[in-house]
């Protein structure tokens, strides 16, 4: 049988925003429990006390979420160069046979010039093409006879190499995102590989995205 205690733990860990604020004193204790009161009394099939609920939040341990930020705060002081990128386009299109042949047209015609912008995604049902906007009639001439699924001009990307331990430790790219998603920075397109990630915004967003990752590493 799940206790209260098991059952507000379960349910604030949900939301990695307010168990952070939690842990910070940013929000009333109390409030939340009568927030979160229908849930747990839903969850364990009985009345709960919001002085139960308060309890129980109170008993919860930052232990393992700080020492999880710690290394994570280590980590970012630790991130290398930060490249951007502006006049950007984004491509999404329906995956198909022909499609993938297609792609590597604009692969070739990418290394012909170093200063191209390219990158290309592949989904289960769709692909996602990032290049630089001098490469879009390219583009759209080549997969002309493709599903276009969505487009969007005028994107600007900021690239971030991490370190090697990235992969070794939880929450790195939450605790990047994190930063954006409270500053209300939309977010086009997140890629990756092994110890790089880039990060396309709109255009209009790219100065506060760069200020919030170099406050990041400096601080």
């Amino acid at each position: 049988m799940k206790t209260i205690q098991e059952v507000v733990e379960k349910t604030i860990r949900k939301t990695p925003f307010i168990e952070e604020a939690l842990n910070e004193k940013l929000i009333n204790v109390s409030s939340l429990a009568r927030l979160i009161l229908p849930d747990v009394s839903r969850t364990l099939k009985k009345e709960v006390k919001v002085g139960a609920v308060m309890m129980a939040i109170n008993r919860i341990s930052p232990a393992s979420e700080l020492r999880i930020r710690k290394n994570i705060k280590r980590l970012a002081l630790d991130l290398g160069d930060v490249i951007v990128r502006s006049d950007l386009c984004d491509f999404t299109f329906k995956n198909t046979r022909s499609l993938f042949r297609e792609i590597a047209k604009i692969l070739t015609k990418s290394a012909e010039n170093s200063d191209y912008f390219l990158t290309v995604s592949q989904g289960i049902f769709e692909t996602n093409i990032v290049t630089s906007k001098n490469l879009r009639p390219f583009v759209e001439d080549i997969f002309e006879n493709e599903i276009l699924i969505n487009s969007v001009l005028e994107l600007a990307s900021i690239t971030i190499k991490l370190p090697k331990e990235n992969q070794e430790q939880s929450g790195i790219y939450y605790f990047i995102l994190k930063q954006l998603a409270w500053a209300d920075i939309s977010l086009q397109e997140v890629i990756s590989t092994t110890n790089e990630m880039t990060i396309v915004v709109k255009e209009e967003d790219i100065n506060q995205t760069f200020a919030i990752l170099m406050d990041m590493k400096l601080t």
